[in-house]
């Protein structure tokens, strides 16, 4: 159903023609031109040599006392006169990131049995309404546990819920208002609380509601899966799917806070884990290599569910994460480098129709052609290529987009792309060594036409 109404929409719309440099740029100066930017990764404060391994073909090893900090990232650069006193944390967080927003910073809570602690989610709902926002797969396993732990010696808490259908072909207008509907059926104020029980659906759908609602509301992201984990929850990004492009109606709208109970990957199917582990390993290839080289010696201890390896992989992607973040919250560029291979992909989960495959499976198979186009030209060596194909391949991962995209399919999508401006399209891709890329509309359309049509029948 979302294919066929997908192809309607391509053909009922004309889109400008997109523009494209005559030729690659080859600026490596890290003052480039307006059209390209170099970013290259600078060393996450908070990755000291004793958080991670220091034998990088060790996992992370298992959380001591000592391990239990907080990660602050910070991009100011006087000293705070009077700095906020630390949050108390319960012993069953094994780290806390902060994603530093000044006034509207927030922790990103990780560790196990974390939605078994009442007082982690209380500090953060500041009136006495709550409504829940989650989906029909994830409702039966966690949500007793949710309400039991924002009510726990509360009494004053009011809790509603509304339990949407599960799916990304959900993430849609129509969806969006029963959760509308649920707040003002209610008479939610302006002091409730939304909390998004769920994936990057759930967690998009509902911050964008909780922004949208009286024009503001407080909301707490639980992601369950590895995907909103490592990636969605954090960062402010929120929003719903049109039949023509992906999240383009949405509102930069940041949470209360983020908890990561790792306990929920438990019952994550393998295809979701692994959709999960796309993003993690975009992490080491646009901004951390040695992120990247453990990743390639550690891929089996993730898939196979090793406690200590996903800590390990969760806190340093949101590391990533909350620096970019930090540093450019509204993507006016260095942010937009998160989404090396989205471009791509994005095209794949509209033009096959929204919930074909998941998200980390097109962006997969998108950063494989952002790898292919970026070594067209010249500005990665064929090693690069290798490695890119090897982790995906072990991490079960598609690395082709399905057969039936097209070329022409591809470029309907990336006409109404969020990265053109001025029709311009601008792609995040590789440059230079491992860990470092460019956000871009300065290379050679004959380069994207070559790989398009090296992936399309």
């Amino acid at each position: 159903m979302a294919s066929s109404s997908s192809s309607s929409a391509y053909s009922a719309i004309r889109t400008p023609p997109l523009r494209f440099a005559s030729k690659p740029s080859s600026d490596l100066s890290l003052f480039p031109s307006q059209t390209s930017r170099l970013f290259r990764r600078t060393r996450i404060p908070s990755l000291r040599s004793g958080d991670g391994p220091k034998n990088s073909s060790r996992i992370g090893g298992p959380i001591t006392r000592s391990d239990r900090h907080r990660s602050r990232i910070s991009v100011k650069s006087a000293q705070v006169m009077e700095p906020p006193m630390p949050r108390e944390t319960s012993e069953r967080v094994s780290t806390v990131v902060e994603v530093d927003l000044k006034d509207r910073s927030y922790p990103i809570y990780i560790g196990s049995g974390l939605l078994e602690e009442p007082d982690l989610l209380q500090r953060h709902v500041h009136g006495k309404r709550v409504l829940i926002v989650t989906n029909t797969t994830i409702a039966p396993l966690y949500l007793d546990k949710v309400i039991h732990a924002l009510t726990h010696g509360n009494p004053n808490i009011s809790v509603e819920t509304v339990i949407l259908p599960d799916g990304e072909k959900y993430k849609e207008m129509g969806t969006l208002m029963k959760v509308f509907d649920k707040a003002i059926e209610t008479r939610l104020d302006r002091r409730s609380t939304f909390v998004a029980l769920g994936g990057g659906v759930i967690g998009d759908m509902c911050g964008f509601a909780a922004a949208a609602f009286l024009r503001g509301v407080n909301f707490i992201q639980i992601p369950t899966t590895l995907m909103a984990q490592v990636d969605s929850s954090v960062g402010g990004k929120t929003g719903i799917n049109h039949p023509l492009g992906k999240n383009l109606i949405g509102a930069f709208f940041q949470p209360q806070c983020v908890l990561i109970d790792t306990d929920t990957l438990n019952t994550l199917p393998d295809r979701e884990l692994a959709s999960g582990i796309g993003e993690v390993i975009k992490y080491g290839l646009i901004r951390d290599a040695e992120f990247f080289e453990w990743q390639e010696k550690n891929m089996h201890a993730l898939l196979a569910r090793d406690p200590s390896a996903l800590v390990y992989a969760i806190k340093r992607s949101c590391e990533n994460k909350a620096e970019v973040v930090s540093l450019d919250e509204k993507e006016s560029g260095l942010r937009a480098t998160l989404n090396l291979g989205h471009t791509f992909g994005h095209a794949i989960e509209t033009g096959f129709g929204y919930g074909q495959w998941l998200h980390g499976e097109a962006v997969a198979a998108g950063m494989v052609m952002a790898v292919d186009m970026s070594y067209r030209l010249g500005w990665i060596d064929d090693s690069i290529v290798k490695r890119v194909l090897s982790i995906l391949q072990q991490a079960k991962l598609p690395t082709a987009p399905p057969d039936v995209m097209t070329v022409e399919k591809f470029k309907a999508s990336m006409a109404v792309d969020k990265k053109v401006a001025d029709g311009l399209l601008r792609l995040i891709l590789l440059k230079g060594p491992l860990g470092n890329c460019v956000f871009t509309g300065d290379y050679d359309r004959k380069a994207l036409d070559e790989t398009l049509h090296a992936f399309c029948k």
